[in-house]
């Protein structure tokens, strides 16, 4: 669609600017951009602010239905469901078409066979972060662009994209349901892992795994599918090659040097350097330029050691498997198949995305000194924990963990925050919880220095 002069409404701007690059794109392109969001403009600060000199029209603090009705395009976040939503309801009965910023951009791309997609329940944000490096290092002369559902927009990069540009997408489920409506899949698809999740937003562990195999089901001959080792071939359908990293069959069992720990994450930067391989780089030289990568913020990210007692940032971590995964990381003695020791202080809790919690609730009770639990799903885990034998400590806030914990944890020990839950609960974010737990931590050890 060309945009001059057409109407296009933004749904949801966001307290962390999701909708400003879209919105900025808009405006570039010609469009008279209404910006319209249920918060109020109080919250919304930040982002108003980088929109504060474009002509854009704004409703916020509530949404109209005619505003819908009445625009020639829709723009809506992808945390907005559509099939749950009476404003889209109405464009859709209007004849109004809904796209995402996602679908703007894919369709806009100089060059689909330059491009990777990234999905999974887990590890996502890390892989997609270890492939624009390995790229970045391994083809100097070539641009790399990353972003999707890690990073800033990059419809604000299409403009200086050349055909030999790499394009490396992060890809939520919320995204991949809109690309299914275009058909499309990367050239070269990553998925890391599957396990149910967003069940309150997908309703079923099976739609949630369909929304993930649009990433390879519109693939062509010549395309590439790398594939973490617990996923069923079968469920990621293919016209291009199936590759299998960390099965059986996968012989690359190499360390990787990475300052960051965990099996999972020799896993991750394999699944990366295949990536990179099947782009053209050889496995000696990625594998190289991923020396020395230290994570992303959120992940196991390290705060700090005080008195003998290590505390650790796994905030990101919203899923079951995945707090299992971190305490395995921290507690392991580092060797193979080793089972970690019980030397493990956990936070878990959250937001309640109807995942089952009684699983990574067994495995905390049976690998971790205590579980200090928070938010919605706090009771349900405690409950649990002690009835598998475990020590659980019901608490409300995150400062009040930290001092339980500060006050039980003994040197050697390992407090770790990996939720295993949504934080919207309690915060806006992952990240705004992450850092209250950092800030927690800090503070609480100035206190007692």
């Amino acid at each position: 669609m060309d945009l001059v002069a057409k109407r296009v409404v933004v749904m949801g701007l966001g307290r962390h600017g999701g909708g400003v690059g879209v919105t900025q794109f808009l405006v570039e392109q010609g469009a008279d951009v209404l910006v319209t969001d249920l918060l109020a403009e109080d919250r919304l600060q930040d982002s108003l602010a980088a929109l504060r000199d474009l002509p854009v029209d704004f409703r916020l603090g509530n949404h109209n239905v005619s505003d819908f009705t009445g625009a020639d395009l829709i723009i809506a976040n992808p945390a907005v469901d559509p099939r749950d939503n009476r404003f889209l309801r109405a464009a859709h009965a209007a004849g109004v078409p809904i796209t995402s910023e996602v679908r703007l951009l894919v369709e806009r791309l100089p060059n689909r066979a330059r491009t990777i997609g990234v999905t999974g329940t887990a590890g996502k944000s890390t892989v997609t972060s270890m492939i624009g490096r390995a790229l970045d290092r391994c083809f100097p002369t070539d641009t790399v662009h990353v972003g999707g559902n890690l990073g800033g927009s990059l419809l604000g990069s299409l403009a200086a994209m050349r055909d030999s540009d790499w394009v490396v997408l992060e890809l939520s489920s919320f995204m991949l349901e809109g690309l299914e409506h275009d058909r499309w899949s990367p050239h070269i698809a990553v998925v890391t892992n599957l396990w149910p999740n967003h069940l309150d937003r997908h309703g079923s562990a099976s739609a949630y795994a369909a929304a993930k195999a649009v990433i390879t089901r519109h693939q062509q001959p010549g395309d590439f599918a790398v594939l973490g080792p617990a996923l069923d071939p079968e469920a990621f359908v293919t016209q291009g090659k199936t590759i299998r990293v960390g099965h059986s069959a996968d012989t690359d069992q190499a360390p990787i040097d990475l300052m960051i720990s965990g099996n999972h994450n020799q896993l991750n930067a394999r699944l990366a350097i295949r990536a990179a391989e099947c782009a053209g780089a050889t496995p000696a030289d990625a594998s190289k330029a991923l020396t020395g990568f230290a994570g992303l913020p959120h992940r196991l990210e390290h705060v700090g050691t005080w008195d003998g007692v290590a505390f650790y940032n796994d905030s990101k971590c919203t899923t079951p498997e995945g707090a299992c995964l971190a305490i395995q990381s921290v507690g392991s003695t580092g060797r193979a198949g080793s089972q970690p020791t019980k030397r493990v202080h956990i936070i878990l809790g959250g937001y309640d995305k109807h995942a089952d919690l009684s699983q990574l609730a067994s495995f905390a009770a049976k690998h971790c000194v205590a579980v200090y639990t928070i938010g919605a799903t706090g009771d349900t885990i405690a409950d649990e924990v002690t009835r598998n034998g475990g020590t659980a400590r019901r608490c409300q806030e995150l400062q009040e963990v930290v001092r339980a914990a500060v006050g039980s944890a003994q040197p050697g020990e390992i407090v770790l925050l990996s939720p295993g839950c949504a934080s919207w609960d309690q915060f806006d974010d992952f990240e705004q919880r992450g850092r209250a737990f950092s800030q927690a931590v800090r503070d609480h050890v100035a206190r007692r220095s």
